[in-house]
């Protein structure tokens, strides 16, 4: 029942709003668990890239002693005449300029498909929303033939066009128009005179910020771990990414085990960059949230 004055009563038994001590428990419990299933390789595979190959091998693998941290470091880069550097700039190339063409590509589309209206729009964006669901490795074939037929194959275009566009990027660039984008605004531009392109960067763009660096998170993570395209599109190791080089060095290491230490090294140097894009950018997510209200 509600009081004289409309408003509903207040709970008299304080733990009607509280979770019980077994439930609290269940909870951290399972948080718990989940932290240590995501924390435990990350905290072995800093340990594994300070331990020389003796200790790799060994039991002593969570001991302090026999730290080659720096060794093994200058044996990475010294591996095959510093390959592992290649592969590195390769692989800024590929995902850091890669991302950021496709999230502007993506959020560009996304926005189109919310604000104007054209023939078959909402069939056009359901292929895309059919794109989303094709896994890329079965695109892989049909990329190659592609890349194959315009001479492009072995080469850095191979590899750095195909993810410039991103179905998922697409969908997510609508959403964001929608919710950060008010027609009132665009309206009130085109009023004052404003072109659609010139809108579109000076108004409605910086509207859209927090979309874009999602897109762009999104795309640097996926062009980073990309594997499979890289593999069938080169065949120079000059051109490869960091993915695809560890995977040659880890293949070789069953013939040559000196290899061993330089792969974990270089798998704990490949996880920074996105480490340091979440942290760097997450920021930008929580500012901006009130980006598309209307005062």
């Amino acid at each position: 029942m509600s009081s004289t004055d409309g408003t509903l009563p207040r709970p008299s038994d304080p733990t009607l709003s509280r979770p019980g001590l077994l439930g609290r428990a269940t909870v951290n419990t399972v948080v718990g668990v989940f932290v240590l299933y995501t924390l435990l390789p990350v905290l072995w595979l800093v340990l594994a890239a300070a331990k020389n190959r003796d200790a790799l091998f060994g039991s002593d693998l969570l001991s302090f002693g026999d730290f080659s941290f720096l060794a093994n470091l200058r044996d990475l880069f010294a591996m095959d005449d510093g390959q592992y550097g290649r592969w590195y700039v390769n692989s800024l190339l590929y995902a850091v300029l890669g991302a950021a063409v496709g999230s502007l590509v993506s959020v560009a589309c996304g926005y189109a498909f919310d604000k104007y209206r054209f023939r078959h729009k909402e069939k056009l964006f359901g292929l895309v929303l059919a794109a989303v669901m094709v896994p890329q490795t079965v695109l892989a074939l049909p990329l190659y033939l592609m890349a194959s037929g315009a001479g492009l194959v072995n080469t850095f275009w191979a590899v750095f066009v195909p993810v410039l566009f991103n179905p998922f990027g697409v969908y997510l660039g609508r959403i964001f128009s929608q919710g950060y984008v008010p027609d009132e605004v665009l309206e009130a531009a085109r009023i004052d005179g404003a072109g659609e392109l010139a809108m579109y960067v000076r108004v409605s763009l910086r509207m859209l910020g927090p979309g874009l660096v999602t897109v762009f998170l999104f795309q640097l993570t996926a062009i980073w771990n990309n594997f499979f395209l890289p593999m069938v599109m080169l065949s120079d190791q000059d051109l490869y990414p960091v993915s695809l080089g560890l995977y040659t060095w880890n293949s070789s290491a069953s013939v040559s085990p000196e290899y061993y230490p330089v792969v974990i090294m270089g798998s704990l140097l490949a996880v920074l960059p996105l480490v340091l894009a979440f942290a760097l950018l997450q920021r930008f997510w929580r500012s901006g949230l009130t980006a598309g209200a209307v005062k």
